[in-house]
């Protein structure tokens, strides 16, 4: 267990290293959104939880660069302190624990700022919109008590861990009208041809001896088992970046990524604990009971990667990378798209890049099929659900061309 603690500390200090390794040089939000992952991370905050930070985080950057914008010369706020402000604010009062971190990035960042009015108005402002933001999502019901009631008989064991996600169902979303907006129709019935072909696809390439799957889909599975905020942004880093751009666009598009993420684990939780569809796992090792003749029983069946805590239908990575590619998708318009590129703290050294939106988000969809976890229709169905959270993002915060 030390060993494996060891390993996964080290994987993820050289995930954010790499995530830090200079590029082009960032403006202050994407700086500051690179620290907001570190500081999820260090944290240890789950992934439900790190999402919902960072959507509160980079709304309230927004709306600071907005203010000061909109106010233009003649109150002559400082960008730069105005976002450090905003994180240093949120952060703090999210992530208490990792205060004594916070406190010195935002001393090095104020630095950097020459003292005088701007400074001082710039502080103020982004203070101003952090309470703000933090105010607005304070009854989002994140920290809600939850009520799961696991389904047994009397005195029978059953495995005690809780199931992640279950008070998000109950949480006011950004975009989305209520929780169950996009809720999709039940995963296919298990006397279904569409059943068989995607219990026997994930059944011999998810398996972990598979003998079918290949060196690179193994990469691939391994890369994309990672959960932490980081590795989608470095994807939407690699578009910040981009030339041509500038602080007041890539603070509307970090506001509009985060929101329609926490708004997509919003509404794939729903989805997940409303129908409770079985994982590979217990499919697979019960084969014999799901009335199919085509699903053949495999009493000691494994995944490649463990199984995560909380139902399978549909998708998470699947609906996060799909938001994640509409929202940049309708960033970028016509332009071409930028070399795109991510780490992995479960994938140490491996830069994996992409020169399609649509290449990404496919990858992640096939590397949840590789890692066991997910069938084939649950990552279609997830991918689809993002597509529209993504769109209602694209249309509260439209790009400016």
């Amino acid at each position: 267990m030390h060993i494996k603690r060891v390993f996964l500390v080290s994987s993820l200090i050289a995930a954010l290293l790499l995530l830090s390794a200079p590029q082009a040089r960032a403006d202050a939000v994407t700086e500051w959104n690179m620290r907001a992952c570190e500081t999820v991370v260090a944290g240890q905050l789950p992934p439900p939880a790190a999402n919902r930070t960072m959507a509160i985080v980079q709304t309230a950057v927004y709306d600071a660069v907005k203010t000061a914008v909109a106010q233009g010369s003649t109150a002559g706020a400082s960008l730069d302190a105005a976002i450090a402000a905003v994180n240093h604010v949120a952060l703090s009062k999210l992530v208490p624990t990792q205060q004594e971190a916070l406190e010195a990035a935002y001393a090095a960042a104020l630095s950097t700022v020459p003292d005088g009015d701007a400074k001082t108005r710039g502080i103020a402002l982004g203070e101003q919109a952090a309470v703000a933001t933090l105010a607005l999502r304070a009854d989002d019901d994140a920290l809600a008590p939850e009520t799961w009631r696991p389904v047994t008989k009397p005195g029978v064991y059953m495995p005690t861990a809780l199931p992640a996600g279950l008070q998000w169902p109950q949480r006011k979303p950004w975009l989305m009208a209520r929780a169950d907006q996009f809720r999709p129709s039940p995963p296919p019935a298990l006397s279904s041809a569409t059943w068989a072909r995607d219990y026997n696809e994930i059944k011999s390439i998810g398996a972990r001896n598979s003998t079918r799957r290949n060196e690179e889909q193994t990469q691939i599975a391994r890369f994309w088992e990672a959960v932490e905020p980081a590795i989608y942004a470095q994807i939407v880093r690699s578009v910040a970046e981009a030339p041509g751009r500038d602080v007041v666009g890539n603070a509307r598009l970090y506001s509009a990524v985060y929101q329609a993420i926490d708004d997509a684990l919003i509404a794939v939780f729903d989805a997940k604990h409303h129908y409770g569809f079985w994982r590979p796992i217990t499919a697979i090792r019960n084969g014999d009971i799901d009335g199919n003749n085509a699903t053949e029983r495999d009493a000691s069946w494994l995944p490649f990667i463990d199984t995560p805590m909380h139902p399978e239908y549909p998708c998470a990575h699947c609906i996060i990378a799909a938001t994640v590619g509409t929202v940049l998708k309708a960033d970028l318009g016509p332009q071409p798209t930028p070399l795109l590129r991510s780490t992995s703290s479960k994938a140490p050294g491996v830069v994996r890049t992409w020169t399609s939106i649509d290449d990404f988000v496919a990858e992640v969809a096939n590397a949840r099929i590789y890692d066991g976890v997910h069938y084939r229709n649950s990552t279609e169905v997830g991918a689809a659900m993002g597509a529209k959270i993504g769109a209602l993002a694209v249309a509260r915060y439209p790009p400016s061309r």
